[in-house]
């Protein structure tokens, strides 16, 4: 299948060929019939990439203050290397989808194979939506105008913010395509309207759909023309959709609004308010969330629970199936706003036209390619590869910012043969496939593994997947490299480490290690070699200044991310481990105690843990630092002596006789020494770098630690 991409780095528009995506439990498979560029949100897009470095730090300011934090604690150049990296990754455009159900994943209702349904998937043959992301297409609404369904719902969760009633005053500011959408709605709901904007012809449509208009190029005053329209008594309400860096549009919503009067931004403008504007008149202003409630809100759009309807009577689903209902009645038309059509296979023009037409309003993309077409599991990157089935060849799973940032590159240069990349959604794999050399891009897991030339597997996938994904390449007979956790719960560390035992017993010793990076680090080996000098036990203080992460981020969802615990601190549970060389035989935690404020406090805790030599270590798991603070940091004290390791970037020594100090220009947390270690001990035939006893110990003490800090 095809996709649209924007590169943010070089300004390309691009047709990418991918494999189409994976069904998933709440989601289904749409083969695309129509799709609508948004011009505003595109452009800008588009024009974001084509801008310089410094014309993106401009314009995103808010971002240019975290790179600074970040330079203070990882250094210079790893912050470099970060911003080049996010910049690199194409963006996929797009969220105006119609198109015919073609699969439905476990779990969805009101849904079939053959319905016709809009929703916010991109621009892409097959595309995968969440099920409260679509809405079923009456037979009365063409695909055409059914592609106008996300836009007008844009405009529509304005206007439901505004709470308009019959016979008011309305302005809209702004009148491209979802202010024109929005002009039609406001006319629904029986309200007057009035049309700012500085295209004529843009203007001339709003009168077409009945409203007064107000041209500021032409020299007419919009506070004036408001106050005009209102007959003197200032508008009801203001909703812009205009996209500008001015805040004239907000200004003048406020002079020509009425006592309490209501101002609803739904474009992207200035925000310099001036206070007496609004404090005389006692005016309401409010951001309007894209598509309704639900927007951003992982249990609404990822895990389909759906708000009662009796409490949130319009959601975005809700939304959407309003929108349609007003195309299919008639009282909303979008014949007019169609500007341009382009076959699918064409988009790259559609968008030299989107960028260099400022007039262009609705373009429609058209899908006309047949479904089996379209359906693809993987696509050949590299037709020259070859490989030598004597040493490692990986397949990855997986290409998260983590994989495609660090562990793809670090693979590469420990000279791994990259052949399959695995991803969910098909295009990742492409991307950051055709970037590293991998010799395919696939979303089909169990082709992977029955693939007798992959030999060796990576998993970097969410967390409640590792264990079946690692058990079930250990049953393939693959050799396995995962990214932490090895598991999130006590059943699937048995599932992993049954599958290992079965292997080792049927005479298929195969490699198992997690990625636990830092034990590999140069100035941690240095450590380690300095200790192992040491008889006397050690005390270990260690500091994760880990940062906060809303609750509803899915790291600190028990059952998907395993909690930032288990998915992140067993980090330094492995660390401490390896740097005490003992077993652990004691666990004890505490906890942050419950605050009415605080919604997480799982990721406020300390976790101190004994091993057999009588050493004891304290790992303090903090997520509410300063982001200034050093990220992570390491002291050892023993004998007299103490180490100080400071975000893998400073190491001191005090007492030690001949060291004092090893520091690095960059950052390095031992990531590519664990790669190379792992692929070494493969190719030579060598113990597994981290000793599966340690491994499976790790695990069973990082869920211990996180289940009895979830029972205090």
């Amino acid at each position: 299948m095809k996709q649209v991409l924007q590169d943010l780095s070089k300004g390309i528009t691009t047709l990418t060929e991918s494999p189409s995506p994976s069904l998933s439990k709440g989601t289904l498979l749409v083969a695309t019939t129509k799709s609508l560029v948004s011009v505003g949100t595109e452009r800008m897009l588009v024009d974001f990439g084509r801008a310089s470095y410094l014309q993106k730090a401009r314009q995103q300011p808010e971002k240019v203050k975290m790179v600074l934090e970040k330079v203070q604690t990882d250094g210079l150049m790893t912050t470099v290397e970060a911003v080049r990296s996010k910049l690199a990754q194409p963006l996929p455009l797009g969220y105006c989808n119609v198109g015919v159900v073609s699969e439905v994943g476990k779990g969805v209702a009101g849904f079939q194979p053959g319905d016709r349904v809009a929703s916010n998937g991109p621009h892409a043959d097959i595309v995968k939506v969440p099920q409260n992301l679509c809405a079923r297409i009456p037979d009365d609404v063409s695909d055409e105008q059914a592609a106008f369904t996300v836009v007008g719902s844009i405009g529509l969760q304005g206007i439901r913010l505004a709470q308009p009633t019959l016979g008011e005053a309305f302005v809209v500011t702004g009148v491209g395509l979802i202010g024109l959408l929005t002009v039609q709605l406001l006319r629904a709901h029986g309200c007057r309207v009035l049309a700012i904007d500085f295209d004529a012809a843009k203007l001339a449509l709003a009168e077409q759909f009945g409203a007064e208009t107000c041209n500021p190029a032409q020299g007419e005053d919009p506070v004036a023309a408001g106050l005009a329209f209102s007959r003197g008594n200032g508008v009801d309400g203001v909703i812009i959709t205009a996209s500008t860096k001015s805040n004239d549009p907000v200004t003048q919503a406020a002079r020509m609004s009425r006592q309490r009067g209501r101002i609803i931004l739904v474009g992207v403008t200035g925000l310099e308010l001036n206070r007496a504007d609004f404090y005389e008149k006692e005016l309401s202003f409010q951001v309007s969330c894209s598509y309704g409630p639900g927007r951003y809100d992982p249990s609404y759009e990822e895990q389909g629970h759906d708000y009662p309807l009796g409490f949130v009577r319009w959601t975005e689903q809700r939304n959407f199936e309003a929108v349609l209902d007003m195309l299919a009645s008639g009282q909303l038309n979008v014949e007019p706003l169609i500007t341009h059509r382009f076959d699918f296979s064409d988009a790259p023009e559609a968008y030299r036209v989107l960028t260099g037409d400022r007039a262009a309003l609705g373009i429609l993309l058209e899908y006309d390619a047949p479904l089996e077409q379209r359906t693809v599991s993987s696509v050949t990157l590299n037709h020259e590869a070859h490989f030598d089935a004597t040493k490692p060849v990986l397949g990855m799973v997986g290409a998260g910012n983590y994989a495609s940032r660090v562990l793809i590159p670090a693979f590469k240069a420990a000279g791994a043969q990259l052949h399959t990349l695995v991803t969910a959604g098909g295009i990742n794999g492409v991307i950051h496939g055709e970037k590293a050399g991998f010799a395919e891009a696939s979303t089909d897991m169990t082709k992977l593994l029955a693939n007798d030339t992959v030999n060796t597997l990576a998993i970097v996938t969410r967390h409640d997947t590792h264990a079946n994904f690692v058990a079930q390449s250990l049953v393939a007979g693959k050799h396995v490299f995962v990214e932490k956790p090895l598991a999130i719960t006590a059943e699937g560390l048995i599932e992993v480490e049954g599958a290992y035992r079965s292997a080792l017993n049927n005479g298929k010793p195969l490699h198992l290690m997690v990625g636990f990076n830092r034990r590999f680090a140069p100035q941690v080996q240095k450590m380690k070699v300095l200790l192992s000098a040491i008889k006397e036990p050690k005390s270990f203080i260690m500091t994760m200044n880990a940062g906060a992460i809303p609750p509803e981020h899915w790291t600190q969802d028990p059952t998907i991310g395993g909690g930032r615990i288990i998915g992140e601190a067993c980090h330094f549970i492995d660390l401490m481990r390896y740097l005490a060389g003992s077993e652990i035989v004691s666990v004890q935690v505490r906890r942050m105690s419950d605050n009415p404020g605080m919604a997480i406090t799982e990721d406020k805790a300390a976790i101190t843990l004994g091993f057999a030599d009588g050493s004891f270590g304290t790992i303090h798991y903090l997520a509410n630092g300063a982001a200034s603070f050093s990220k992570e940091r390491v002291e050892v004290f023993t004998a007299g002596r103490v180490l100080q390791l400071d975000n893998f970037r400073k190491l001191k020594g005090f007492g030690w006789p001949g060291f004092r100090k090893m520091n690095l220009w960059k950052q390095d947390k031992g990531q590519q020494a664990c790669t190379a270690a792992f692929l070494s001990a493969i190719s030579q035939g060598q113990p597994t770098p981290i000793p599966a006893d340690e491994t499976f110990e790790v695990a069973r003490v990082s869920i211990e630690a996180a289940e009895a800090l979830r029972a205090q």
